[in-house]
């Protein structure tokens, strides 16, 4: 019992948030304008202030894993390719490109963070997992949407979308935190207390305005290609990936940002990108719904195995 209450305690607070977005949409006191304008601000600001704080504080000697690093890459170069043989499958090839984003494509910084700090007080691994993935999560996504795409005005976006992953805030934040910890610069206490209060508005800006992004528009006509990648994004990967991590020696937040990055919700900024790049996105806003809904329930699965097990 103390296992599932642990799990409980993880997840439920997170989608919780989630659903108070979703409903002060419903209700019109967050309209689109101002939603976008929430994720935005907590992409920009109060995420990488989060990342930062966490590594400013650490010695980076001790934190840095590159085996683990290197982990989370191969898992998710391997992940995007069996989200390619998938998507030959496909009967309608104009779905190949949302799928594949979307089956392999995790919440990694928004939701991952969110949900490390609720279990940790802080990010734990995130700030490694993302180094490991992001980029990586981008790139392909980039790729595979500009491929996939019926227009030739693509190109121009590619160019554009690949400076802006140098410009990631996330992995801005990363950078800056890292650099502050190796120089060992100091952290005062007022600095740290205005640092700490913009941290604290990560949490719940990003996940409401995640609920208040929820569209469900055209579910029905991409229905098939929705359950497969709902389900390799929620139990396929992590079942995967997640008992060869184990055998490796993760444990502890090592393991929940695994989890995190294997097993998490869709990212609603993958719809963003299929809509910007000429796709239509029903398949993407139906996987990012279904994957954000059930996780709350398959990640208080895994959460409760591992814990049972005294894996964390």
């Amino acid at each position: 019992m103390n296992n599932l209450i642990f799990s409980l305690q993880a997840t439920v607070p997170i989608f919780l948030l989630i659903v108070l977005g979703y409903f002060l949409h419903k209700i019109h006191w967050i309209d689109d304008d101002f939603a976008k304008k929430m994720n935005t601000f907590a992409f920009q600001m109060c995420l990488p202030v989060l990342v930062f704080q966490d590594l400013a504080q650490q010695d980076f000697s001790k934190a840095w894993n590159p085996k683990y690093v290197l982990f989370c890459f191969v898992a998710t170069f391997l992940s995007i390719g069996i989200s390619y043989v998938l998507s030959l499958f496909l009967k309608d090839r104009s779905l190949n490109g949302e799928f594949m984003q979307a089956t392999y494509r995790s919440s990694a910084a928004i939701l991952g963070l969110a949900f490390i700090n609720n279990i940790y007080g802080n990010s734990g691994m995130a700030p490694l997992m993302i180094i490991g993935t992001v980029p990586l999560y981008n790139i392909a996504a980039v790729v595979i949407l500009t491929v996939t795409s019926h227009t030739q005005e693509s190109g121009n976006l590619w160019k554009k979308t690949i400076i802006g992953i140098l410009k990631n805030p996330i992995l801005d934040g990363i950078v800056i935190g890292l650099v502050w910890s190796i120089l060992q610069i100091p952290y005062p206490v007022i600095f740290g207390k205005v640092v700490q209060s913009i941290a604290n508005l990560a949490t719940p800006l990003s996940l409401m305005a995640m609920g208040a992004s929820f569209q469900f528009n055209h579910v029905s006509s991409v229905i098939k290609p929705a359950l497969v990648a709902t389900f390799m994004k929620l139990v396929g990967f992590v079942a995967l990936f997640l008992p060869l991590a184990i055998w490796l020696g993760f444990r502890q937040s090592y393991l929940v940002a695994l989890l995190v990055m294997l097993g998490s919700a869709t990212t609603v900024s993958s719809y963003v990108m299929a809509r910007n790049m000429h796709h239509k996105g029903d398949l993407t806003a139906t996987v990012v719904s279904f994957t954000t809904v059930l996780s709350a329930f398959t990640l208080t699965m895994w959460l409760y195995i591992m814990k049972a097990n005294g894996l964390i």
